[in-house]
């Protein structure tokens, strides 16, 4: 039985109030295609922002290339280590404060009175983002905070994401919102809109569902079932995660304090739902580019869910070598690369016309300083998964020239998404062409 085939644009619409885009599917693809053609698959870029360093010695590998050995804080990384590259002696040139070397995390340079140059993100979502729906999607956990980091407003550091024009990418941190942003895209009247928002997005396609599932073959339909199941239990979740009975009374404890209106408290829960999102506007070619900020630049969140912690992390970066708080340190270090796991393995579950989303995707991981205690910039934690559609060779530890500016590897990555960059925010001095293939 034949099918026609499908556009990769092609959306499930409903009442008014939804639309849901698709992944991909074997009826997107022309029924032949010429083994010299270039890849179906989008390539997107999707960065990741660690607050507050590293301790350097918990982090560091021993060995180079293929045959390194993995530190304590890396140890998650074991079952993906054929998918992720380790670069070391990446510095970041703008030494100081919290505010300015997160700014220079995606920019290369810091924030200079209210001013930034674009980050990497942003030039390439110029160069790719006009196929999607949004040229960029920014998430996040932590909302601004405020007061001063020097010259520099501390609401600053709530961003790695600059425009050409050097206004500030803030992040959504609320996932009900960043959920109804994909799905839900209103229309109709405000009571038609407020009874919608009461159903299921899936309820509203159901009908267009049905439909789909008629004209596709039963792989696809497969592939179709898995994702919508997706898209709903992420519902489900951030449903129950925002029911107030589903809040627990504020502890009796100075370091706790109830989160804001629609904000998760379950940390973990929280930051997976704002993954969860990214993959699914990756999965659908609803955006190529996107940052995810796994909390703000001078965050001082409580991690005291965590066993042997007590302490936020901000104050426990400031270590001064004290064992207690290096262990503490350390363990948050190791959280986030757990979460970050967690994610490298939900891209790499999910299939495409030439490998998996993981496959067609460079995603950058890391921290605009390297240990807390002291602000220290050199030998940033940095860390590359991903295939970039062939373009990158994942699976190595590689250690460059020392004092290499960060900057290298962002031309490095603009490059690959077909940018004639002659430098990055003349910051660079040249590229990190190790990490291609």
């Amino acid at each position: 039985m034949g099918f026609r085939p499908l556009n990769r644009r092609t959306l499930l619409r409903g009442a008014a109030s939804a639309s849901v885009a698709l992944p991909w599917l074997e009826a997107m693809q022309p029924a032949v295609k010429a083994a010299s053609a270039p890849s179906s698959s989008p390539q997107r870029l999707l960065c990741v922002f660690q607050p507050n360093g590293v301790y350097p010695a918990a982090w560091d590998v021993t060995g180079t290339g293929a045959d390194y050995q993995l530190s304590r804080i890396l140890e998650p990384l074991h079952p993906l280590r054929s998918e992720v590259t380790i670069v070391s002696h990446l510095d970041n040139v703008t030494a100081g404060n919290h505010v300015r070397m997160t700014s220079a995390f995606l920019t290369g340079a810091g924030v200079e009175n209210g001013y930034c140059p674009p980050s990497v993100d942003q030039l390439v979502a110029e160069q790719i983002g006009s196929e999607t729906l949004f040229p960029s999607l920014q998430l996040g956990t932590e909302p601004p905070r405020q007061g001063d980091d020097g010259a520099s407003p501390v609401s600053f550091a709530n961003t790695v994401s600059w425009s050409t024009g050097g206004r500030r990418m803030s992040p959504e941190i609320n996932p009900q919102v960043a959920f109804d942003r994909m799905f839900r895209t209103g229309g109709g009247s405000a009571r038609i809109q407020q009874a919608n928002l009461q159903r299921s997005v899936l309820d509203l396609v159901r009908g267009e569902a049905r439909s789909l599932r008629l004209r596709i073959s039963v792989s696809d339909r497969i592939r179709l079932d898995d994702y919508l199941h997706s898209v709903r239990e992420l519902e489900v979740r951030i449903g129950r995660s925002l029911q107030p009975s589903q809040v627990p009374a504020l502890a009796q404890s100075a370091d706790l304090q109830r989160p804001p209106a629609g904000i998760p408290r379950d940390r973990e829960q929280h930051l997976q739902m704002m993954m969860e999102l990214m993959v699914l506007a990756l999965q659908t070619d609803t955006t190529r580019v996107g940052t995810l900020m796994t909390a703000h630049g001078f965050s001082r969140q409580s991690f005291s869910f965590l066993a042997g912690v007590s302490g936020d992390h901000h104050v426990l970066s400031h270590h001064q070598e004290q064992p207690h708080a290096v262990e503490q340190y350390t363990r948050i270090s190791r959280w986030h690369i757990e979460q970050f796991a967690w994610l490298l393995n939900r891209m790499q579950q999910i299939p495409e016309a030439d490998g998996t989303l993981l496959d067609n995707s460079v995603v950058l991981y890391g921290s605009g300083m390297k240990d807390g205690n002291g602000h220290r910039g050199e030998n940033l934690p940095i860390l590359l998964a991903g295939r970039g559609g062939g373009r990158l060779k994942p699976g190595r530890h590689i250690a460059l020239r020392e004092h290499t500016p960060l900057a290298n590897l962002h031309c490095t990555l603009a490059h690959t998404f077909g940018l004639p960059l002659s430098d990055f925010n003349g910051s660079s001095t040249g590229e990190v062409t190790e990490v291609l293939t």
